[in-house]
């Protein structure tokens, strides 16, 4: 999903779970941020202090670039969560072998895994990182949704071929775009073999998949289905009870988070969040008028009010002023739980599922 959703899409649902305002912002930044969080090591301060940080994105996300991408520590529990081909710990896709592990690492539409980092972010509520990590988990959850079909690693059955539209004819427009845009040398990494289109809320489209079967996706289903189960994962963790019985999204809000997914066409994900953001401002949604804004790096950014720095990207040598606030900061809070986030999959909930990776 683009900035529309993780940003401005998750705010709204946010705060239609009955999250306030000033928590619904951190939660939909940390959200928005899991793409913008390209930078990593160690952060050197005045004072002799020091913090270490991952990254969650590789810069501009960019499929053909797959020496940067290649790292499951970041494609894996950050964007293509594994989903066990939808089976519970303890059982195994029928694959054996190397392919059996490729349909275990396929992600999957709110899959058992997927429930169980959802499971830890509402029972972590009590964390000082608890919101950011929330607003973590939310990312990589709707996005099992949006990347279903495709895996974080480079493999054949990442490949796609036989584009159709919505209306079930060749994408002409969109095959020819692949011809001259370089994947990889052998086959794509996560959903690189049809570009944007799982981003795309709008998009109805499908495509011959890396072993031949047909698929047909239709995104404004996809996220609408989406966004109700990340409604009751906030409604949840208010609760902090990750099994009560709560609802999803209500009209007449779901009806027009609908209709914006079908209606908001602009291939620019920058566009068509400035547009939800429009839709804030004016007060279409039932909680009322409200100015949201996000600023990734620079001046007004999680980061700028953290390190005192503009820069978009750190040089090994920076060093940065250390003040007592710094400790308390958005950005290091969400550093921190980002860090938890990667550990808690990869190295506890994955292995449930019998997936060894990075």
């Amino acid at each position: 999903m683009d900035i529309d959703a993780h940003h401005a899409g998750t705010y709204v649902v946010a705060r239609l779970a009955g999250i306030s305002h000033r928590d619904a912002e951190v939660i939909a930044y940390a959200s928005q941020y899991v793409d913008d969080a390209t930078n990593e090591g160690v952060i050197r301060f005045d004072n002799g202090a020091m913090y270490r940080r991952i990254c969650s994105a590789h810069k501009m996300l960019d499929y053909r670039n797959t020496e940067s991408l290649a790292s499951a520590r970041v494609w894996v529990p950050f964007h293509f969560l594994p989903g066990n081909g939808g089976l519970p710990a303890g059982q195994d896709p029928p694959s054996s072998g190397s392919q059996g592990l490729i349909e275990k690492m396929i992600c999957r539409a709110d899959s058992p895994v997927a429930q169980d980092m959802v499971r830890d972010a509402i029972l972590a509520h009590d964390s000082p990182y608890a919101l950011h990590r929330l607003g973590i988990t939310a990312h990589v959850y709707v996005d099992t949704w949006a990347h279903q079909g495709f895996s974080g690693t480079n493999h054949e059955w990442n490949r796609a071929s036989d584009l159709i539209g919505a209306d079930g004819s060749p994408d002409v427009s969109m095959m020819s775009r692949l011809k001259g845009f370089f994947i990889s040398s052998s086959w794509p990494l996560g959903h690189g073999a049809v570009l944007g289109h799982p981003d795309r809320p709008y998009l109805i489209w499908g495509y011959v998949n890396g072993r031949g079967e047909k698929v047909l996706r239709h995104n404004p289903q996809d996220y609408l289905a989406a966004f109700d189960a990340m409604c009751r994962m906030f409604r949840r963790f208010l609760l902090r009870s990750p099994d009560a019985d709560v609802p999803g999204l209500q009209d007449p809000d779901r009806t027009l988070i609908a209709a914006l997914f079908r209606t908001l066409t602009d291939p620019s994900g920058e566009v068509r969040h400035k547009q939800w953001l429009d839709a804030l401002s004016q007060g279409h949604f039932s909680f009322g008028k409200v100015n949201l804004t996000y600023q990734a790096k620079g001046e007004g950014s999680w980061k700028h009010h953290a390190l005192k720095t503009v820069k978009e990207v750190d040089d090994e040598d920076d060093v940065f002023p250390f003040h007592p606030d710094f400790v308390r900061s958005n950005w290091k809070r969400f550093h921190d739980a980002l860090l938890r986030h990667q550990f808690h999959v990869v190295h506890e909930i994955l292995p449930r599922y019998g997936i060894c990776t990075a």
